[in-house]
């Protein structure tokens, strides 16, 4: 067989899939679905002042922060302007509910069909959260000027219509994870955010007199990727024993093999930034209702505003990002034990056979396992806040105002790619042989 010449893992990986035809309409599959979702994402809702809506995202954080998940739909105020942001708020709140309710606790234990029963919950869920994070919105715009009709008729067709383009947007989605590559819901945000890239890129040509802060930039922007891509892998292995007895035909055999478990760094993932920002944006958003007008005297409401705010002058700046620092911590380590937590991995070691060696099953190997996962949660934990506050130190070091690290949008955007390899590699794997790829 003739040697292959030397090519990086990524190009060799996509080459080698798509000489297979079904991994091949599974890759031009998702590709379509991504064009049916940016093309929804362009069909506006009427009665929206756009001029209006942009001036709004320049100073509300909260919608930018929606607009994110929404790929950019959100700021055309289009059908899909909520993207699949209900429908994550959905999995977060059963993520929370399954260890506290006994019933879901019970669905988690049934195995693939329980998991199936709860996704069903999750979907229903998403349908009222979707009405209400809607008729919200609206609400706000109103409020803003962005949009003048308050009549019954008008309000209730658009919550329809936001509410069922959200569900289409999660529909789309569940059709990728089913047909496509990879995990579809996290491809739609992924498609969302790739789409806002070149206005990115064409802001930062745009600036001239500043190209040694947009070059420290680029270069930090670098270092950031490398950072999450090592930290996003990383993770620690305890090793597993496994031995049990087994009765067959009369005669009693012992099995015996070794295995580990992958404990990782960052078990939570990007959510305690969601729950973190979410946090710091909600006083803001509150008092921006009762603040006065510009050339009036400020009130306490505009204070709040002022603090609150990540583009406020230092010293109250800096006071924003160490209180977002601190939140994306503790939020971390929230959220982790509440994950592990559902995992529940000491028993099922015990069930299966296995041992964590030197350690005895049952409560022991539990603590040990609490033990190991809140220290390396520690690096997690301040990996997510250092790249929570990268967008300040950016600002602060290269001066350059017009580029923004999106700290959350980087996390998914590297995530996903990084978890479609994996199902890439996986497929290829499955179906690799002696002949089969030429």
């Amino acid at each position: 067989m003739q040697q292959r010449e030397p090519r990086s893992k990524l190009i060799q990986a996509m080459m080698d899939a798509f000489r297979l035809p079904d991994l091949r309409r599974r890759f031009l599959f998702t590709l379509f679905i991504l064009i049916i979702f940016r093309f929804v994402a362009h069909i506006p809702l009427p009665g929206v002042d756009l001029a209006a809506m942009r001036e709004l995202f320049e100073r509300n954080q909260l919608l930018g922060m929606l607009d994110l998940f929404s790929g950019g739909a959100m700021r055309n105020f289009s059908v899909a302007a909520m993207g699949v942001y209900p429908y994550i708020t959905a999995s977060i709140i059963m993520q929370l509910l399954v260890p506290v309710i006994p019933q879901l606790q019970s669905l988690a234990q049934e195995g693939e069909a329980g998991r199936q029963r709860i996704n069903q919950i999750t979907h229903w869920l998403t349908v009222p959260l979707a009405a209400l994070q809607g008729y919200a919105q609206l609400t706000l715009l109103r409020g803003q000027g962005v949009i003048a009709s308050a009549e019954l008729l008008p309000t209730v067709a658009m919550v329809l219509s936001l509410t069922a383009g959200t569900i289409f947007l999660v529909w789309l989605g569940e059709l990728i994870t089913e047909r496509g590559i990879g995990n579809g819901v996290s491809i739609i945000i992924f498609g969302g955010i790739v789409a806002g890239l070149p206005e990115q890129i064409g802001r930062g040509f745009l600036v001239r007199e500043n190209i040694g802060g947009l070059l420290a930039f680029v270069i930090l922007g670098i270092a950031t990727v490398a950072f999450i891509v090592i930290f996003t892998e990383g993770h620690r292995r305890i090793p597993i024993q496994y031995s049990r007895s087994i009765f067959r035909s009369g005669r009693m055999y012992r099995q015996s093999g070794s295995t580990h478990i992958p404990l990782r760094v960052n078990t939570a993932g990007m959510i305690p930034l969601i729950f973190a920002m979410s946090i710091m944006i909600f006083p803001s958003t509150i008092a921006s209702y009762l603040a006065r007008p510009a050339g009036e005297d400020p009130n306490w409401a505009n204070k709040l505003v002022d603090i609150f705010s990540p583009n406020a002058a230092l010293p109250l700046g800096l006071a924003y990002w160490v209180f977002y620092f601190l939140l994306v911590i503790a939020f971390a380590f929230f959220y982790t034990m509440v994950i592990f937590q559902q995992m529940n991995l000491a028993k099922t070691l015990q069930q299966q056979g296995g041992f964590v060696p030197g350690i005895r099953p049952g409560k022991a190997t539990g603590d040990y396992l609490n033990q190991v996962i809140n220290r390396i949660t520690w690096g997690g934990a301040l990996f997510l806040a250092i790249v929570a506050v990268m967008p300040f130190v950016a600002k602060e070091i290269t001066n350059v105002q017009v580029l923004t690290i999106s700290s959350t949008g980087l996390l998914i955007i590297i995530g996903v790619a990084l978890d479609t390899m994996k199902q890439i590699e996986a497929q290829l794997l499955m179906r690799r042989y002696e002949g089969f790829l030429r």
